[in-house]
């Protein structure tokens, strides 16, 4: 039996996922080429942390939209297309496998903080930079390795990037993201710093909205993601305060 909380209908939902989509996808895109292939690290220094912030940003975005798509929910009634919009951001993200990286988050959302869960580090569940390690070369290997080199080359010898830019303006709003994400989407929702409401072993980030948009696109919202991981991260306040009220 259908509730009220059901709608909007999965066709609404498609729709208004992929222009969030596209929207967080085109805006990376235009910054990415600003800032890379335009802009001039002689500007005041201002301009750049802002160009950096707002990529970084945007990367999480791309991720967590590539997230939605592991768990079908972008395109629900096609899913080859959300397969090939979730290949195509986790390629450009870092070289990633999406193949992979969903099989890996089926098994977090499987056994969440255990020593099963491939997003958890079990030998130390408290200290973020052991953790983060363990998080970063669980997926970061020489495949990534080998493609965000050939994107580089390509970048500076091809389409004849500054090497600086390519460096400053890519490199690191990339590593800022992968940060990011960890931080407010792994180590504070699934550490152990006291209790948790259910066997998820997930807790969410007591954020209110705007804040938890901006910080990893409500994905801190991360026991209603667990509770119900068929909802696109858009709608993960809406679950949020449902439960509370």
């Amino acid at each position: 039996m259908k509730t009220q909380f059901d709608s909007p209908k999965t066709s609404q939902k498609t729709t208004t996922g992929l222009i969030f989509a596209a929207l967080i996808i085109g805006g990376w895109l235009a910054v990415h080429i600003y800032s890379v292939f335009f802009h001039a690290l002689s500007a005041p220094l201002w301009i750049s942390l802002v160009l950096i912030a707002v990529q970084c940003w945007l990367y999480a975005g791309m991720f967590i939209v590539a997230h939605d798509t592991m768990h079908g929910s972008l395109t629900p009634k096609h899913p080859k297309m959300n397969a090939v919009i979730g290949k195509t951001i986790m390629f450009i993200y870092a070289g990633f496998d999406w193949a992979y990286m969903r099989k890996a988050h089926h098994a977090h959302h499987d056994k969440p903080g255990t020593a099963e869960d491939p997003d958890f580090n079990a030998q130390n569940p408290v200290s973020f930079w052991p953790w983060y390690y363990k998080f970063f070369t669980q997926y970061f290997g020489v495949r990534q390795i080998i493609i965000l080199l050939g994107f580089t080359l390509t970048y500076i010898f091809i389409f004849k990037a500054s090497y600086l830019n390519t460096i400053i303006m890519w490199a690191v709003p990339a590593i800022l993201s992968s940060l990011q994400l960890f931080y407010f989407g792994t180590y504070l929702t699934h550490r152990h710093a006291g209790s948790f409401p259910d066997h998820h072993n997930a807790r969410t980030n007591d954020f209110p909205r705007w804040l938890s948009l901006m910080t990893c696109f409500h994905f801190g919202y991360h026991h209603e993601h667990h509770l119900y991981p068929q909802e696109p991260w858009w709608r993960l306040p809406a679950r949020k305060f449902k439960t509370k009220s």
